[in-house]
């Protein structure tokens, strides 16, 4: 696939979680693509659906959640419509997942070379000393120092940071085109944080990967991703580049998001107040009405209108339809 063309689009997604009268809107109409060779954040506070939207691409949702409407193609191919056997061929080789927690997803009792291992075997059907040999060479790649000594590490004995290293080698062990990244810093040193970012940066360039990053902290994404697309309570709210995110947000909850980066602190003096709606009975507007310093009549009542404009999208009323 050329770099530029979409890779992965996601179409009208709505995704409920329980029941009535309990039914929570945790994702409620989000359209978006990602592009092959790009780095594309997805950004939103605690609770606005990202994580959702990440498992939902990769049909690992929990039994409480349900696609009550939309589509996910992936190449042109509805994953939604896959039978599981032919989703478990995907995930993990041709779209795969880097998780907050590296800790919490390594098996304590595997070495940790062992476990890249596995998926060269179980995707690429290489013999066990073919899989080793590999398993060094991604090492090297994701930037393990002495991969032949920390193969025979166990979990428990690395760093966070280097144990999302290993999660990293294990997501790219296959050459997916695709790699979710979820949260994949925020339990690090601000030092082994930039550090991760970079070399995500870098193996998108070398190896050619469209990466769907997701993160609550703007801050994050300013030299890494090519697009940001701002999600708040199952909505979204903005989508541009990162360029335009930076030099001229459209949203105000964008304004509230850069104010609150770390980067960006002094950018503006707008502070999201309050908290996200309950989701069990969202506002019939916009989402973002009952915390927005510019709220109108309208915002309360009516869900506010697209505007595109350059290749980015705003659903916000201060911006005309």
């Amino acid at each position: 696939m050329n770099a530029g063309e979409v890779l992965l689009s996601v179409r009208n997604l709505k995704i409920y979680y329980g029941r009535e009268p309990d039914l929570i809107h945790a994702v409620d109409g989000v359209t978006f693509d990602i592009r092959s060779g790009e780095i594309t954040a997805l950004v939103g506070e605690s609770g606005s659906g990202k994580t959702t939207i990440a498992l939902s691409i990769l049909s690992l949702l929990p039994s409480s959640a349900r696609i009550v409407e939309g589509d996910i193609l992936f190449k042109g191919r509805s994953l939604l419509k896959l039978k599981p056997s032919e989703m478990h061929k995907i995930r993990g080789k041709e779209i795969s997942m880097v998780f907050q927690e590296p800790h919490s997803y390594l098996n304590p009792l595997i070495k940790v070379g062992e476990q890249v291992d596995e998926t060269l075997i179980l995707h690429e059907n290489v013999s066990k000393e073919e899989a080793r040999v590999r398993t060094k060479s991604i090492f090297e790649k994701v930037r393990i120092p002495d991969p032949e000594r920390i193969y025979n590490y166990y979990p428990h004995q690395l760093s966070g940071g280097m144990a999302q290293r290993v999660g990293i080698a294990i997501a790219i062990a296959c050459n997916p085109q695709l790699l979710i990244a979820d949260e994949p810093t925020s339990n690090l040193d601000l030092t082994v944080q930039a550090q991760i970012l970079h070399l995500l940066k870098n193996l998108c360039k070398e190896l050619g990967l469209s990466i769907l990053l997701i993160t609550h902290d703007l801050g994050v994404v300013s030299g890494l991703a090519d697009r940001v697309i701002i999600i708040y309570a199952g909505k979204l709210a903005e989508e541009a580049d990162v360029y335009s995110i930076y030099s001229n947000p459209q949203h105000p909850y964008t304004e509230a998001l850069l104010s609150s980066s770390r980067v960006a602190r002094i950018r503006s003096s707008i502070e999201a107040s309050g908290f996200l709606p309950d989701l069990r009975n969202p506002p019939p507007g916009c989402r973002f009405s009952t915390r927005c310093p510019y709220v109108m009549e309208i915002c309360k009542t009516d869900p506010p209108e697209v505007k595109n404009q350059q290749g980015s999208r705003v659903h916000c009323w201060l911006r005309g339809s």
